[in-house]
């Protein structure tokens, strides 16, 4: 339970610091946030988010005017979806306890809430025009992980912000209430960026300066625990870049492979290519298609779920390759793969059904073999598609 006191109206904005063992930096970080809620004039309240301090730290908020929300489940995640819960502004800008983020400058935020945007994301980065103090950020997070990880960002889901992981932003509470955030983590703040995009909220970014903090101890943050946490994050929540892309480019190199060595072997230089590469083209097509499947079935139950908003490019394909149009497009690939199977069956036959030109063979062979276990991915593919479609009705 968060310290009791009564509910009001007209509390504007809550500062939200997540807190785990600050009791060094996080008395600057509250008088330097009521300080700028004075000078701003702003009616507001100054909240912890405690996750178990056992460093004095709550005693510490309490005692300076702050209020506190004790959140019990571990977590990054959990400390700030506590806090947001226990939030009585209608705005929040929250930023870490470590004095890391100056919490005397949040004028750019507030600004920007009040001319209606939903998410107010801080830049560090002075691609964005923000600031980092030497010795404020690792060398492989300024110049590798935090780019590396934005960019990604910006192609897989077109996020209007350049530095994707910054700690202080600021938000419309009813706003980011919507977007049903779950994650525990270090991800919690990947989540937050990409479901506000996908749902269409006003986002737009304030320069800030990221200061070294003042801890004096090794920061929560895993480079690579918590860089493939977001990573991972960013992919699952991305059918089209983990699953689709891979698999349309699959598909396409081997069919070029199939539409060229299938009449005749190629060569191309002192290299041939024949059968053995067929083989390995067949294999790439139904892997490529299995991803392509793997897309549509996740992006199918995301939608379900409601992680991720609908696409109408797909429910109009879905209206028209229903289960039963499913069914006859793959009976009719087996049915084709099964003549071709029967051609060479009669090849065979004619040579007495001895030993044949593997070149030749094999050039029936591979082609009737891959249609059929195309079609019966096919067919089972629109079956699972109609299971879920039970349950989204």
């Amino acid at each position: 339970m968060s310290d009791q006191r009564p509910r009001t109206d007209d509390v504007e904005l809550t500062l939200l610091m997540p807190c785990y063992n600050e009791a060094a930096t996080l008395e600057t970080c509250i008088r330097k946030a009521q300080g700028a809620l004075e000078r701003l004039g702003i009616a507001g309240e100054v909240l912890i988010a405690d996750n178990g301090s056992d460093d004095g730290s709550p005693a510490i908020a309490r005692r300076l005017g702050a209020r506190v929300a004790p959140v019990e489940r571990r977590g990054y995640g959990s400390a700030l979806l506590g806090g947001i819960e226990a939030a009585r502004g209608r705005y929040i800008v929250m930023a870490d306890s470590d004095a890391s983020y100056d919490w005397s400058r949040i004028d750019p935020f507030v600004e920007r809430l009040r001319q209606g945007y939903d998410l107010v994301m801080g830049c560090r980065l002075p691609k964005g025009q923000g600031r980092i103090v030497p010795g404020a950020m690792p060398w492989s997070h300024r110049w590798i992980g935090n780019p590396a990880l934005s960019a990604l960002g910006r192609l897989f889901f077109h996020c209007p912000v350049t530095d994707f992981h910054c700690g202080m932003r600021g938000f419309r509470k009813d706003s980011i209430e919507r977007l049903r955030l779950q994650t525990t983590g270090m991800e919690f703040a990947s989540e937050m960026v990409i479901k506000a995009t996908l749902l269409g909220l006003k986002i737009t970014e304030a320069p800030i300066t990221l200061y070294p903090d003042g801890r004096g101890r090794p920061p929560h943050l895993r480079t690579w625990r918590d860089g493939w946490r977001h990573l991972r994050f960013m992919l699952l929540f991305s059918p089209r870049w983990l699953f689709l892309v891979p698999g349309l480019a699959l598909m396409a190199l081997s069919a070029l492979g199939f539409a060229l060595i299938l009449p005749r072997p190629m060569s191309v230089g002192e290299v041939t290519l024949d059968v053995n590469t067929l083989v390995v083209c067949s294999l790439l097509f139904l892997i490529g298609f299995q991803l392509v499947s793997f897309a549509v079935l996740a992006r199918v139950f995301a939608t379900a779920e409601g992680l991720l908003p609908g696409d109408p490019r797909l429910a109009k394909a879905l209206r028209i390759f229903s289960l039963e149009t499913g069914v006859l497009v793959g009976f009719g690939a087996m049915l084709l793969g099964a003549g071709l199977f029967v051609a060479a069956v009669a090849y065979w036959g004619r040579h007495g059904f001895g030993a044949l030109p593997y070149q030749t063979s094999l050039r029936l062979i591979i082609p009737s073999t891959t249609l059929l276990a195309l079609g019966v991915q096919i067919v089972f593919l629109s079956f699972f598609l109609s299971v879920l479609g039970i349950a989204r009705k």
